[in-house]
């Protein structure tokens, strides 16, 4: 079951059969803790003697041991079993509900959906209805695509975000009385999770009419103020390099078709995903920092003058005594849609940045602008840093410079997206590793 023109499907979900340990089974997103092998290693010892998630999927953690080819052999081996022995069973055609409690969140909520490829564009410059938040990285997808090409199912930690500022889409099925498929605390600390069944015509038709209205042109162009511009329902939020291997392999599918259309039925057309309304109380968007290492500091800041002055912008630099005397100062400054204003801090002390008619929607997207045009053909080093207290540390040593970017807002995302196309990379993040997706629903792609 499809709806073409708003990219739908409405998937044959997988979930594990009664009695098994769904606590084992359910193991968080692979693209986790890439520099920790011993929560891989300890996770291992967790789940052994039970089917889980852990067996059919590849931590990235260890893409770069050896032994990867049996890894993937001992994967697809592992799939055949659950789906032969019946630790997988077919819940029909539906959608699941979810409500995802974390460390940090009391409610997170999501619907599981399929999504058609056909819909889905990441390269830059993109209009798909489907779209990339961030850019993607090309290189890292032929071992993505190596371990997907001869797996028969599907297991997403993909979350994909829709912009519904009237909560039409997936909060109304939280007023319906839905059939509990689960209902668990996650390992390691990743909260609690419950799912309701979502098969009824008329709560899959209700999703699919909201969605229509999200997807209509004059809707679209009304919402950002735009006109000449393709429709834009669904971004990235996680797993885009994920989503984006899935569309590789349905490209390759189609062009060894004798005709595309006799493969147009296939499985592989589609991709597993988590929607998540943007507005949701319970997702959090996260800064990412900068630090330049190995730069001279006042020949950035000249050159930050000169980048931006032949942008058409101009700057004003302010320098301060302490970061709480930069955060006081932003707030007394107060919003303004004409100005960005980015903290930073060198040896010498904190400065503020304030640039007027800024080129771009977000803070981010100036600063990446310019660091990826400054630090060409140096030796200078760029590093992508979480939290206020490491950039303080890292930005105050000779030679180097931390920039504070503020948070992006929600409500802004699709519009930057829209109006300036995929976002710089690592722009934000959705919450801690322990509040990632967890392994739960599959399905059939072969």
């Amino acid at each position: 079951m499809e709806n073409e023109d708003i990219g739908l499907n409405v998937p044959n979900i997988l979930l594990p059969a009664k009695g098994v340990d769904l606590r084992k089974w359910a193991v968080v997103a692979c693209d986790q803790y890439t520099s920790q092998p011993k929560y891989w290693e300890s996770l291992k010892n967790l789940v052994e003697g039970g089917p889980s998630t852990l067996n059919i999927v590849f931590p990235e953690v260890y893409l770069e041991v050896g032994g990867g080819q049996e890894r993937i052999e001992s994967i697809n081996g592992t799939m055949d079993a659950y789906l032969e022995e019946g630790v997988l069973e077919d819940l029909g055609p539906g959608f699941v509900l979810l409500d995802r409690k974390t460390s940090q969140v009391v409610s997170r909520k999501g619907l599981v959906v399929a999504l058609d490829l056909e819909k889905y564009d990441y390269k830059i410059g993109s209009q798909s209805l489907i779209r990339a938040t961030e850019g993607t990285i090309e290189n890292r997808l032929p071992p993505r695509v190596k371990i997907r090409k001869s797996a028969k199912i599907e297991l997403p930690h993909i979350m994909v975000l829709i912009d519904d500022p009237d909560r039409t889409v997936i909060e109304p099925l939280f007023e319906k009385e839905l059939e509990s498929l689960y209902d668990f605390e996650l390992n390691n600390g990743g909260g609690h999770l419950k799912g309701w069944r979502v098969d009824s015509k008329e709560d899959i038709e209700s999703v699919c009419e909201s969605l229509g209205l999200l997807s209509e042109q004059t809707v679209f162009d009304q919402k950002y103020g735009v006109s000449g511009k393709g429709v834009l329902v669904f971004a990235m939020g996680d797993g885009n390099h994920s989503l984006a291997t899935a569309k590789n392999i349905w490209e390759d599918l189609k062009s060894q078709a004798d005709y595309p259309s006799d493969v147009m039925d296939h499985p592989a057309r589609y991709a597993l995903v988590e929607l998540v309304n943007v507005h949701d109380e319970g997702l959090e968007f996260e800064p990412i920092h900068r630090v330049i290492f190995n730069i001279d500091v006042e020949d950035l800041l000249k050159g930050l003058e000169a980048f931006f002055g032949e942008e058409g912008s101009s700057m004003a630099l302010e320098k301060l005594e302490t970061f709480e005397a930069v955060e006081d100062r932003i707030a007394n400054l107060g919003e303004s849609d004409q100005e960005h204003r980015i903290a930073f801090v060198a040896r010498s002390g904190f400065g503020l940045i304030r640039l007027s008619n800024p080129k771009r929607n977000l803070e981010v997207g100036n600063l990446q602008a310019f660091i990826d045009n400054f630090v060409e053909g140096k030796e200078s080093v760029v590093d992508y840093i979480h939290g206020d207290d490491v950039v303080i540390d890292l930005g105050s040593k000779p030679g180097n410079i931390g920039f504070f970017l503020p948070t992006i807002g929600k409500s802004d995302l699709f519009k930057t997206v829209v109006l300036d196309g995929a976002l710089p990379r690592k722009t934000f993040s959705m919450g801690e590793a322990d509040e990632k997706r967890y392994y739960l629903e599959a399905r059939r792609i072969q």
